[in-house]
């Protein structure tokens, strides 16, 4: 797949790294993407973190990555507002370190909260945030002060466990001023296009374990996108798929960049490919056969979503054990 693409978009946290350690061979296949002669980016939603912490991060895991290499949300949010407002605007900020550098980057003035001057306000994750300055923003966002939000994602990974993410705010300052802001990161447009323009590249592919966020975001880009199963995407959630959450490729790890993809074919038994042969019976996803792991994946997706695009129901994909997986979790 690799051959047929300049630019490869890779989400981090499910796809390159869980946590604080790499994923299995993800260091390998990212190795021999650059060795193709491929672009490489690094885009996040995280709007906290500059660039070059993320670089470093990628980096002690064993997947060398320069500042230039990472494209935030914030930085997405910094060049929506200096498309709109030009250099030298002072912007109030709602958020922490990474998101003031991203305006600083392109020109941008960052001011408080509070400040009069601002043209307009961006927020993005802060975990520092004061609750004084969230309703002070909510309050000028309410008499009509223009919002960028770096994302909306609803819930963020921390070393506790899942927290409540930038969304969360999002919809609270949202529901008090019954205003919506422009959003920057995935899956809207503006991150994947300021990726695009950072690092160059005609036939860009994005690469995530999200389907409400990365894949998402390639539907809204024009993008084309790879789905691993190496994050928070099972099968459940990839049966039950909408057609903007559907991947253009899906495989199990990352070593899907460098594999050819077949297309199943419907026969009246059912979805075939290498080997297996997928059905939905009276709700019912059943699998027969043996072969590939990625093509088991390839039918599986292809046999519920065509099951969903002629009824609307949901498929039932209850005690179906996906090749490679233990039984007992």
């Amino acid at each position: 797949m690799v051959e047929v693409h300049d630019l490869v978009m890779f989400d981090l946290d499910g796809v390159l790294y869980v946590g604080e350690h790499a994923v299995r061979g993800a260091p390998d296949h990212l190795a021999r993407v650059r060795s193709a002669g491929v672009h490489v980016a690094f885009v996040t939603n995280n709007a906290s973190r500059p660039p070059a912490a993320v670089a470093e991060k990628l980096s002690g895991l064993g997947m060398p990555a320069s500042s230039t290499d990472v494209v935030t949300s914030a930085q997405a949010a910094a060049r929506v507002l200096l498309d709109r407002y030009g250099e030298g605007a002072p912007v109030s900020v709602l958020g922490a370190l990474g998101l003031r550098e991203a305006l600083t980057e392109v020109g941008l003035v960052p001011v408080a909260v509070d400040d009069d001057r601002a043209v307009a306000i961006v927020s993005g994750f802060g975990p520092d945030v004061r609750w004084r300055e969230v309703m002070r923003a909510a309050t000028l966002v309410r008499s009509g002060l223009p919002w960028v939000a770096s994302n909306t994602d609803l819930t963020l990974p921390t070393p506790e466990g899942i927290s409540p993410g930038h969304g969360a705010l999002v919809e609270l300052v949202s529901r008090f001023s019954g205003v919506d802001p422009v959003v920057a990161g995935k899956p809207h447009p503006p991150l994947l296009r300021e990726t695009v323009r950072r690092v160059g590249g005609e036939r860009p592919l994005m690469v995530g374990d999200r389907l409400d966020t990365d894949i998402e975001a390639g539907h809204h880009s024009g993008v084309d996108s790879l789905l691993v199963l190496t994050g928070v995407t099972g099968l459940e959630e990839l049966a039950a798929a909408r057609p903007t959450l559907r991947p253009t490729y899906v495989a199990t790890d990352l070593g899907g960049l460098f594999d050819a993809h077949p297309l199943p074919e419907r026969h009246p038994d059912g979805w075939t490919l290498g080997g297996w042969t997928a059905r939905v019976d009276g709700g019912r996803l059943e699998v027969t056969g043996d072969g590939d792991r990625d093509d088991w994946w390839r039918v599986v997706a292809s046999a519920s979503w065509q099951f969903r695009d002629d009824t609307t129901r949901p498929v039932d994909t209850h005690g179906l054990v996906p090749p490679g997986t233990d039984p007992a979790g």
